[in-house]
């Protein structure tokens, strides 16, 4: 077993040890700022595959996991940031996709949107979710 595969488990079971309640809100708040000050360029999204301004999706209420999920999905595709850290995210949301956990993000396992955004856009989404549940 490698030191990669260890600390995904070690991530993992920290992560399930987690108490539903909490939704994880203090490492998302810190992953994402994180990624914010790595991904300080705004340029406007574009729906080509070559583009580091790729379109992720902005969720409707009640579908963030699954869409969170999504993109932190598309952004490890087209390593679009540091990687390590996108995928401590996505973990962390797909766990409390799959777990049923923060409830009121994942009342449907499908992303739903209207609109899509940049990476930065994205992020906020993520800042300004997880912000709410820590009030």
């Amino acid at each position: 077993m490698n030191a990669s595969m260890l600390s995904y488990i070690l991530f993992s079971c920290l992560l399930l040890s987690v108490q539903a309640q909490n939704c994880s809100f203090r490492e998302i708040i810190l992953y994402t700022k994180l990624l914010l000050k790595e991904n300080s360029i705004s340029c406007p999204c574009r729906e080509t595959a070559d583009s580091s301004c790729s379109c992720l999706p902005i969720a409707e209420p009640g579908h963030e996991l699954a869409c969170f999920v999504e993109g932190t999905e598309h952004m490890l595709k087209n390593n679009m940031s540091s990687n390590e850290l996108v995928e401590k995210l996505n973990l962390t949301f797909q766990i409390q996709l799959d777990r049923k956990l923060c409830e009121s993000l994942a009342r449907g396992d499908q992303c739903q949107y209207k609109t899509k955004g940049n990476v930065k856009e994205f992020l906020n989404k993520i800042m300004r979710t997880y912000q709410e549940i820590n009030k």
